[in-house]
This record gives structure tokens, sequence and C-alpha cells, in this order.
């Protein structure tokens, strides 16, 4: 289990880093759709960081509904106003709400979720035979 949990832990660094390099290579369409789904994929691999024996399909399923749940917290107005003051609550919280980014979370979740899944029967494959 700690093994795991060090692999999801490694993987939402890793995730974490690749949106902050989309990010800072420029802005548009492409970087806000990226950084989207990417956020999503970081849920995802948090939810293994947090609970590492969870299946795949219902980690994905608690990453797409945190996602859109923060999403739908933007409704409120509250993280507009906490993301003018704080860079960290504009990263975690966003500050306004996007139909776009309803559909962009679970395409950041459903291919990890294929991936977790193929590796999973792999392993279990492997453990059979020896």
């Amino acid at each position: 289990m700690l093994r795991s949990r060090a692999v999801a832990l490694v993987g939402a660094v890793l995730i974490v880093g690749l949106g902050l390099a989309v990010r800072a290579g420029g802005g548009g369409a492409f970087a806000q759709n990226a950084g989207t789904a990417l956020y999503a994929s970081m849920v995802y691999a948090g939810v293994l960081v947090l609970r590492p024996a969870t299946a795949p399909l219902p980690a994905g399923v608690v990453a797409v509904a945190f996602c859109w749940a923060v999403e739908a917290f933007q409704l409120s107005g509250v993280p507009a106003g906490l993301s003018e003051r704080s860079l960290i609550a504009r990263l975690v919280l966003g500050s306004h709400f996007d139909w776009a980014d309803v559909a962009w979370y679970p395409a950041g979740v459903v291919p990890l979720v294929v991936a977790h899944m193929l590796l999973r029967a792999r392993t279990a494959a492997t453990a059979d035979r020896g």
C-alpha cells in the first residue's frame, strides 16, 4: 500500500509540474483546457494518495464529482473573491464557472482510469502466473 501511495504521489507531483509548464507556455484555449484536464488528473492521483486501495472506477467517479463540486462552488462567488487575494486559491478553486470545464474534467480522468484498470489487470495476470 505504501508503494501505491508513493506512485500516486509522484504522479500528482508530475501532473502539477506539467500543468504549471502548460500555463507558463502561454495562454489561450489550449492552455485553459489542458490545465482543466490536468487539474482533474491531479485530483484523481490525490484520491489514490489518500486511499491507495481504491479501485479505478470509484476513484474516477470521486475525482470528477469533486471537480464538478468545485466548479459549482464557483457559482457562489466565494472562489472569485478568494482568488483575487491568493494565487493558491486561484489554482485550487478557480475563479468563475465555465461549462467547458465541466466537460474537460472527465477528459482528464478517463484516460487515467483506463490506464489504471489495464495496469491492475496486467499486475493480476502476472501474479496469477507466478
